[in-house]
């Protein structure tokens, strides 16, 4: 038997969830937002829904999430509206990153992205997979910012 000192080896591997960063799921399309949420949860990552840009925005504020994951065509204020206000904001808006989740796929539109403060880009139909490497990789950038 091990001394009490030492942990169990495959915890070991596993990152605590405390050190995943928080996502602010966006997405006015309900089973879209939803199946990501219930995907990054099972993968231990606390997760925010917003259905509208409008509560994007009142989450952004109030939940202070690391990683925003935002669709583009929303009614109201849409996805490229959202990032420009979240990356201006004055206290919170350098510490997030931002990944355009659409499916709008052209170069024009990744550009644009880029040009509203998105940090990354994912199209729809959302491959769950590359989406949690892409939330992953992300986070690494905000660790590596600290």
């Amino acid at each position: 038997m091990p001394p009490p000192s030492l942990s169990n080896p495959i915890e070991d591997h596993r990152m605590p969830e405390a050190h995943l960063p928080n996502v602010l799921v966006v997405d006015d399309n309900h089973d879209n937002a939803d199946i990501m949420r219930q995907y990054l949860e099972a993968k231990g990552y606390q997760v925010s829904v917003a259905y509208s840009g409008e509560e994007a925005l009142s989450l952004f504020e109030t939940v202070r999430p690391s990683i925003v994951l935002l669709d583009v065509m929303m009614p109201g204020r849409d996805g490229w509206e959202v990032c420009r206000l979240m990356k201006q904001h004055p206290s919170h808006g350098r510490g997030v990153r931002v990944i355009m989740v659409t499916a709008l796929d052209q170069w024009e539109d990744k550009r644009q992205a880029l040009q509203t403060g998105a940090d990354d880009y994912v199209t729809k139909p959302v491959d769950l997979p590359r989406l949690v490497q892409t939330v992953e990789r992300n986070a690494a950038a905000l660790a590596g910012a600290l």
